[in-house]
């Protein structure tokens, strides 16, 4: 078909990969950081463009026929009738709203109404609470408000631009909090909820559909959120689950339709192919690991990973429960980590070490369970994060979680996907492809675990701390687990 680029326009940088329209060989790539504080909570949108130009410049672009946007999630670039900002641009890491969150929880009539509205239950981050908190405390900002987009809305409209037409896609929508997944609809009514007012809203784009093509007769595709994006790249499929291993971990599968939890832990979004990903998050992943580390005084994690590979399974009864910043899976925001089973011969570094692995996996396959409870099939695991590479995380991993595990070879899946996008809607412009196939692009390079043998010493393990944890905190998950 051709050459196609993918953009992934991150909270601290831009990344552009151009690759084959056929294959997706990546043949070449740039990289700009934002000229801004990458954990800065206010932005101003035109550093996302200059960023851009420097991450492209060079002839980065040549021979490109169409462009993918990725971009990061829950940012609100709020504009005038004019399509000026009314202020900075709330990115998705502002935290300012999560009174305004909570506001909207009682002001609809609770978690489950939200639920049953649009998916999910308003966090902070989500466009809806932003325009909350707009509403009451730069009550000038928000009447100037006439339009709302996301950061990979707004830069699809200046690469084009800035026609009449404000797009998005399924994706992009499903995490604002006012569009529902489930009937793939706008619900206006949240937006003046939290405004105080109506505003316009893009048009929501199909998988395969175009944006628009620009003066020089680039084809621009619909763009989508980071996480979309990702998965897309990845080639994440229906019984495919994906574990990030941040700080805090995320937990997120495919699944044929949207999947609403009236108890808040499952946020349902919309995916860049037509399906959905369920999305259950923790708030405690590596920070779990690192803070283990800092008390043994352990310098790395894979200093931390050799100790725990040195004690044996169920880390001679130690359990970790690593709700060391609250937990938001199970709702537990008040309280602590917690250690159980201390006995003279559990007390050594390296049971410790262990028992803190274990406790990570274990919050997870919590998390995994969530989605499980709701019809979701998990038979594949991807890890993705620097902590997926841990000799620990990969041989205590695939029998903890009870699936296959697949680590990738690290990449930008996000702009990957991106350009996967591209080529997809290059291929519907051209009639080469259908709008209810995408590409098929290689799968990424990756390592492989099975559970094995092991199989029935992880599901002692999970019983373990299962165990622990209703003990600890009976009826967390309203169900013992």
């Amino acid at each position: 078909m051709g050459i196609v680029a993918g953009l992934d326009s991150s909270s601290g940088f831009t990344r552009v990969v151009v690759c084959d329209a056929d294959t997706g060989a990546v043949l070449r790539q740039g990289y700009a950081a934002h000229p801004v504080e990458p954990k800065a909570a206010e932005v101003d949108p035109q550093a996302w463009l200059l960023s851009l130009g420097e991450a492209a410049s060079g002839g980065l672009l040549e021979g490109v026929q169409a462009i993918g946007v990725a971009a990061q999630q829950h940012g609100l670039v709020a504009l005038d009738r004019q399509g000026n900002p009314v202020r900075p641009a709330l990115v998705g890491n502002d935290k300012r709203a999560q009174v305004a969150a909570a506001d909207l929880v009682d002001a609809l009539g609770g978690r489950h109404a939200w639920a049953e509205a649009v998916g999910s239950v308003p966090q902070s981050g989500q466009l809806v609470a932003k325009l909350r908190w707009l509403a009451r405390n730069e009550p000038e900002a928000a009447r100037r408000t006439a339009l709302v987009l996301q950061p990979h809305d707004w830069l699809v409209w200046q690469l084009l631009g800035r026609p009449a037409r404000r797009t998005t896609d399924r994706g992009g929508a499903s995490g604002t909090g006012y569009w529902s997944a489930r009937t793939e609809a706008y619900r206006p009514d949240l937006v003046e909820l939290a405004l105080g007012h109506q505003a316009a809203l893009p048009e929501v784009l199909g998988p395969a559909d175009t944006a628009g093509t620009t003066p020089e007769g680039l084809l621009i595709s619909a763009g989508t959120g980071e996480t979309m994006a990702a998965a897309f790249g990845l080639g994440v499929a229906v019984g495919d689950a994906v574990v990030s291993l941040g700080a805090s971990g995320s937990v997120m599968a495919v699944h044929h339709e949207a999947a609403a939890d009236p108890s808040g832990m499952i946020t349902s979004f919309a995916d860049a192919t037509g399906m959905h990903l369920p999305v259950v998050h923790t708030l405690n992943a590596v920070r779990a690991l690192r803070g283990t580390a800092e008390l043994l005084g352990t310098a790395e994690l894979a200093e931390l990973s050799e100790l725990a590979l040195t004690s044996t399974p169920g880390s001679s009864g130690l359990v970790f429960l690593p709700y060391l910043e609250g937990e938001r899976t199970p709702q537990l925001p008040h309280t602590a980590g917690t250690l159980t089973g201390l006995r003279r011969e559990s007390m050594k570094p390296e049971h410790l070490a262990r028992a803190a692995f274990e406790g990570m996996l274990c919050s997870l396959a919590d998390a995994m369970d969530v989605l499980r409870g709701r019809g979701v099939e998990v038979r594949r695991v991807f890890l993705l994060g620097a902590a997926a590479e841990l000799p620990a995380v990969q041989a205590l991993a695939p029998a903890i979680f009870g699936a296959q595990v697949v680590v990738p070879q690290p990449a930008d899946y996000t702009a990957i996907g991106a350009a996967r996008q591209a080529a997809w809607a290059l291929g519907v412009s051209q009639g080469s492809l259908s709008p209810h196939n995408p590409p098929a692009w290689q799968g990424a390079a990756a390592q492989v675990f099975e559970p094995g043998e092991d199989a029935a010493v992880g599901t002692a393990v999970r019983q373990q701390y299962t165990a622990t944890r209703e003990q600890i905190h009976p009826g967390a998950f309203g169900h013992g687990g």
